[in-house]
């Protein structure tokens, strides 16, 4: 999954809006979203580890 948001922050420097900000706006903006999709992870995975604990019972 951070191999897909970093493509597409490539992607997106090259070609898409983030080519008309400042490289700084652009990076901070990449640093929110592999922030979001990390706790997005780690809350799956908990929910996840959570379910298969209930299952086992």
């Amino acid at each position: 999954m951070l191999f897909l948001a970093v493509a597409l922050f490539l992607f997106g420097v090259l070609l898409g809006t983030a080519g008309h900000v400042p490289v700084p706006v652009t990076a901070v903006g990449g640093v929110a979203v592999a922030a979001w999709l990390t706790v997005f992870f780690l809350k799956e995975r908990r929910k996840t580890a959570a379910t298969m604990k209930e299952a086992r019972r």
